[in-house]
C-alpha cells in the first residue's frame, strides 16, 4: 500500500504543478487576447474571446491531468463533442445572432449614435451587443432587434453622410404659370436658414395630377438640421405661394349631368331600379 502511494506521489505533484501552470497560462492568455482584441474590435467581443481562450486552455489542461492518472480521455472528448453539437443545434438561432453581431462590429456598418432603418424599425442605435442591437425610436421606445435580423436585412444608415436631401411634395393649380410657380418655390426654399446653397434648391415638375400640377421641392441640409429645415421649407413655400396668389388646390371631382334640371317622376322609377341621369 505504501509502495502504491509512493508511486503516485510524483504524479500528484506533477498534476498539481500542471494545474497551477494551466490556470496561470489560461489567465495570462485570456488577458492577452482580450487586450489585443480590444484595440481592434469592440470591448464586448474582446471579453468574450478572452474568456473563450481561457476556458479552452483550462479544458485541455484538465484532460491532460486525467491522462497522467491513466484515465482514458477519448470518451470525454467524444462526450464534449456530442454535447457541443447538441448545444449548437439547440442554440443555432442564438449562434447566428452572435456571428451576425461579430460581423456588425468588424465591418462597422453603423455605430452607436447612428440613425438607421432596419427590419421595419427606425431610430437611433443605443447599443450593439453580442446578440442584439438596441434601437431607440423617436418616441423614446427601446426596440431590441436580433443581430441576425439586422445583418440579414437591408440597412439604411440615415445619417451616414453629413448632408441629406429632403423632398417636399407640392401641388399648384392648373391655372398657375409653370415658370412663375417654379421661380417662387425655388426662391422661397433658397431663403430658408439652414438650406445649403450647394447643391442649390430645386423645384422639379413631377407630373400632372387629377387636381393639380405636381411638384417636388428638393433641398439639401446638414443631418443635424434636417427636420428643422424641412419644416421651415414647407412653411416658407406655402406662404410664398399664397403671396404670389398661386393656389394649392384641394382634390376635385367634376360631375356632369346629361339632363340638367330634369325631374324624376315617382312613376318613372321602379323600386330597386337604378336611376339613369
Amino acid at each position: 500500500m505504501l509502495v502504491t502511494v509512493g508511486q503516485f506521489i510524483p504524479r500528484i505533484v506533477g498534476v498539481a504543478f500542471l494545474i497551477v501552470a494551466t490556470f496561470w497560462v489560461a489567465k495570462r492568455a485570456g488577458k492577452m487576447v482580450q487586450s489585443t482584441t480590444a484595440e481592434k474590435l469592440d470591448v464586448t467581443l474582446a471579453v468574450f474571446f478572452g474568456n473563450l481562450v481561457r476556458y479552452f486552455i483550462l479544458t485541455v489542461g484538465i484532460l491532460a491531468c486525467l491522462r497522467v492518472f491513466g484515465v482514458e480521455t477519448t470518451s470525454f472528448a467524444a462526450l464534449i463533442g456530442a454535447g457541443g453539437l447538441a448545444v449548437g443545434l439547440a442554440l443555432q438561432g442564438t449562434l447566428s445572432n452572435f456571428s451576425s453581431g461579430v460581423m456588425l462590429v468588424i465591418f462597422r456598418l453603423f455605430e452607436v449614435g447612428d440613425v438607421i432603418q432596419v427590419d421595419g424599425v427606425t431610430g437611433t442605435v443605443a447599443a450593439i451587443t453580442l446578440f442584439n442591437t438596441e434601437i431607440d425610436q423617436f418616441d423614446n421606445k427601446r426596440v431590441i432587434v436580433p443581430n441576425g435580423n439586422v445583418f440579414g436585412n437591408t440597412i439604411t444608415n440615415i445619417n451616414y453622410h453629413p448632408v441629406r436631401r429632403m423632398e417636399i411634395a407640392v401641388g399648384t393649380s392648373y391655372g398657375a404659370d409653370i415658370a412663375s410657380a417654379r421661380e417662387v418655390m425655388t426662391k422661397a426654399a433658397a431663403g430658408v436658414e439652414g438650406a445649403l446653397p450647394d447643391p442649390a434648391p430645386q423645384a422639379l415638375l413631377t407630373g400632372l395630377g387629377g387636381s393639380s400640377i405636381d411638384w417636388e421641392v428638393r433641398v439639401w441640409a446638414k443631418v443635424g438640421d434636417f427636420l428643422v429645415v424641412k419644416e421651415k421649407v414647407t412653411e416658407t413655400v406655402k406662404n410664398a405661394l399664397d403671396t404670389a396668389e398661386i393656389s394649392i388646390p384641394f382634390p376635385q371631382l367634376d360631375v356632369h349631368l346629361d339632363k340638367a334640371g330634369a325631374e324624376v317622376q315617382p312613376g318613372d322609377v321602379q323600386p330597386g331600379a337604378p336611376v339613369q341621369p
